[in-house]
């Protein structure tokens, strides 16, 4: 692209501030060292969270995790407890905390447009006396992500709203997007049928533990 067509970048922070503006002392000091009760609360209450981590290349990534609400254990105000529960063995998070152990996470609640997010160094476990108490249908977890918090606070409501991600309304007809099979077979096995596909995804979303 020529010069002259580049796009503008923003490449210092006060530039990127004579643009954004400030935010209020409110805003600015809003993080917490620990948890408080009610950022206690809304973890009890979450049944998914998105981990943001960064690998040895410093490529960074975003996971989910997902179990029955409270399935985060909370050590104390300061110290979480992931369980690492069945998946595709690939094991990018546990591989990038073993590289650069800080972490940020995003808890959501279903019907709360507030999300809450949590910072901290992550470290794996494997400790039996953590792990059998995260046990679920009858099976415990080989490992668990420990996060030792830095800092914690509640995120306002804006960018749910804006996505209606809630509203019922919101939802889109399931067809008219590929299936994960479909989408497997396109991407990586077009040697596959789809039907067969569609039977290895739907007994492999059946064993979730």
């Amino acid at each position: 692209m020529p010069d002259d067509l580049a796009p503008s970048t923003v490449n210092d922070k006060a530039m990127l501030r004579a643009i954004l503006g400030e935010p209020t002392e409110t805003v600015r000091h809003k993080e917490m060292p620990k948890l408080d009760p009610h950022c206690r609360r809304f973890i009890e209450l979450s049944p998914i969270l998105f981990i943001g981590s960064a690998g040895e290349d410093g490529k960074g990534d975003v996971t989910p995790r997902g179990d029955p609400p409270g399935f985060v254990h909370i050590l104390d105000d300061r110290t979480l407890l992931i369980p690492e529960r069945l998946g595709n063995k690939r094991g990018d998070t546990l591989n990038n905390v073993l590289a650069h152990p800080n972490v940020g996470m995003i808890f959501m609640i279903p019907g709360v447009d507030e999300t809450l997010r949590v910072n901290g160094r992550a470290s794996i476990v494997d400790d039996p006396a953590l792990l059998a108490p995260m046990a679920l249908n009858g099976k415990t977890p080989k490992l668990a992500i420990r996060i030792d918090i830095t800092d914690a606070f509640i995120h306002c409501g804006r960018a749910l709203k804006r996505a209606r991600l809630w509203d019922p309304k919101s939802a889109i007809d399931r067809k008219s997007f590929a299936s994960m099979a479909q989408m497997a077979h396109d991407q990586r096995r077009q040697d596959t049928p789809v039907a067969e596909l569609e039977a290895f995804f739907a007994d492999f979303y059946a064993t979730l533990y």
